[in-house]
Parts: structure tokens; C-alpha cells; sequence
């Protein structure tokens, strides 16, 4: 049984956004790690991703019983029961706030919410289902982690939380398409209109270049306003213009399911290397880092 609730987080994802975060906390750390408080940053950002996933779950089960890649999940399959799964998406999402709450601070538990309230309340229940636009809200929430991880050490919002929210949102867009074409026959038999059912695969590669060309120049960003080294600038241009090679073969393939799963996985070492390249590659010369630790000490002697 416990294993059941645990597959219906969705560990994978979990995992993959737990790199990002640790990737912005370390950027903003410089070094100088509050172990504690990183602990407390990915354990509440754990649960609250958990508690999305779980929601998400429960929301798609009808729409899930229709497709091969989604068909076993627990919900759609009725192995935990809808109330129950209701009922374990809350009780995760709260122990996640209030992680965040009392071991954070109170910046990263209000971005926490303001993601999970666009991948459960506007993407999840609405987007996904009427909107071919669907796809760019919900890379909002997905950009979000690596800005908490950052705001969980600075406290504060900053320009380059802009730009992490430019670069994360602009990855899930290419990377979702990617999903959709490969997996075109299961959204077709749940009618979601995501771009590749509505207006063809064809006008999916264009955009997939489009916007795998718009996130190597905003990946560029971290290095020009002096976030990042040249040793993340080398080797993320570097894994980013594979990527693109990658996508631009599309135009010549025969195979679109072949061509799609490399876009789609190469995507995922194209954000990987970012998450870790952040992290030990960071220089942010022009500005003195703020701790939260130091914050909270010098507010203690107040």
C-alpha cells in the first residue's frame, strides 16, 4: 500500500525538480552552505511537488484510463481511492507550506503556492483540457523551484530570479512538445489540444526551434550580468546547441516518434547541465551575497 502512495507522487518528477532547486540554492549559497536550511528547502519543496502531482493525478483520472502511458497510474486505476487521494494531495501540500514556513521563509512558501496554484488551479483543472495554451502556462509553475531555491538563501527577489524563471519556462516548452508528439495518439484520444493535435506536427518542430533557440540565448544571461562563470557558458552552449542540432534533424527524419523521445531526453540533460553547472559555477562578483542565516541572527540581536 505504501508503495501505491508513493507512485502516485510521481518520484521522477520530484526528483528532477529537486535538482533545480538544489542548483538555485547553491548559486545563491556561493559556497557557503547552510546545510539545515537546504534540508528544509528540499523537503518542503519535495512535498509540495508531491502534493501537485498527487492532485493532478486526480484530476486527470478519467482522462488517464484512456491512454497507454498513463492508464496505470494508482488513481486511474482505482487502487487508492479518489477520496483518499484527495485526501493525501492535502495533507502533503500543507506539511509542505508549513515546511517551507517555518524552516525557509516565508518569500519561498508564497512561490511555492503561487506554483502550485498554477499547475493545479489554472493549468491542471482548466488550461490543459480548453487551451491550446495550456503548455505555456504551465511551464510557469514549472520554472519556480530553481527561483525558490535561490529566494530560500537570498531572502529576497532579485533580477536573476527573472532570468531562472526565463530559462526554466522557456525548457518546458520544447520539452513538453517533444512528449506530445511521440505520445500524439493518446492526447488525441483524450481531445487535450496541445499544439501537435491542433495545428499539426509540423508547426510543433517550428516552435520547438523556436523556443529551443530563445532558451540558449536566455541561458547566455546568467554569464553576461556575472551570475555564472565561462565554465558554465562553454559547457551548457555547448550541450544547448546539441540540443538544437538535435531538434533542427527533425526537419529531415522519417521517424517523428524517434526524433521526438531524443528531443525530449536530451532535454532533460540540456536542464540538468544548467541545475548543475549553476551550482559550482557561480560567481555573482558584482553583489555581495545575502544570507538568511545572517539575516535571522542579526534580526535575533535586534
Amino acid at each position: 500500500m505504501i508503495k501505491l502512495y508513493i507512485q502516485a507522487t510521481k518520484p521522477g518528477i520530484i526528483f528532477g525538480n529537486l535538482i533545480s532547486v538544489i542548483g538555485g540554492f547553491l548559486l545563491a549559497s556561493q559556497g557557503h552552505i547552510h546545510y539545515s536550511l537546504l534540508l528544509s528547502t528540499v523537503t518542503g519543496m519535495a512535498f509540495v511537488i508531491a502534493s501537485s502531482c498527487v492532485y493532478n493525478n486526480y484530476i486527470d483520472r478519467d482522462i488517464d484510463k484512456k491512454t497507454e502511458r498513463t492508464k496505470n497510474r494508482v488513481l486511474a486505476k482505482g487502487l487508492i481511492s479518489s477520496q483518499c487521494g484527495l485526501l493525501y494531495a492535502t495533507i502533503l501540500g500543507f506539511i509542505g507550506v508549513i515546511t517551507l514556513y517555518v524552516g525557509v521563509n516565508v518569500l519561498a512558501m508564497l512561490i511555492a503556492i503561487i506554483g502550485f496554484i498554477i499547475y493545479v488551479g489554472v493549468y491542471s483543472l482548466y488550461m490543459k483540457r480548453h487551451s491550446i495554451y495550456g503548455t505555456l502556462i504551465g511551464s510557469l509553475s514549472g520554472a519556480t523551484p530553481p527561483i525558490i531555491g535561490y529566494v530560500a538563501v537570498s531572502g529576497h527577489l532579485e533580477p536573476i530570479n527573472l532570468i531562472l524563471l526565463i530559462i526554466f519556462s522557456l525548457w518546458q516548452i520544447p520539452h513538453s512538445y517533444s512528449i506530445a508528439i511521440f505520445r500524439l495518439q493518446d492526447y488525441k484520444k483524450t481531445c487535450i489540444p496541445i499544439l501537435p493535435v491542433v495545428r499539426g506536427v509540423l508547426t510543433t518542430k517550428h516552435r520547438i526551434i523556436f523556443y529551443i533557440i530563445a532558451f540558449i540565448f536566455a541561458t547566455l544571461l546568467l554569464t553576461m550580468y556575472g551570475y555564472t562563470g565561462y565554465k558554465y557558458l562553454v559547457i551548457v552552449s555547448a550541450v544547448n546547441i546539441l540540443w538544437l542540432c538535435i531538434a533542427l534533424s527533425g526537419y529531415h527524419t522519417k521517424n517523428n516518434d524517434i526524433w521526438a523521445r531524443k528531443v525530449f531526453l536530451f532535454s532533460i540533460i540540456a536542464i540538468t547541465t544548467i541545475s548543475v553547472m549553476i551550482s559550482i559555477d557561480g560567481t555573482r562578483d558584482h553583489q555581495k551575497t545575502i544570507f538568511y542565516l545572517n539575516d535571522k541572527m542579526l534580526h535575533n540581536k535586534n
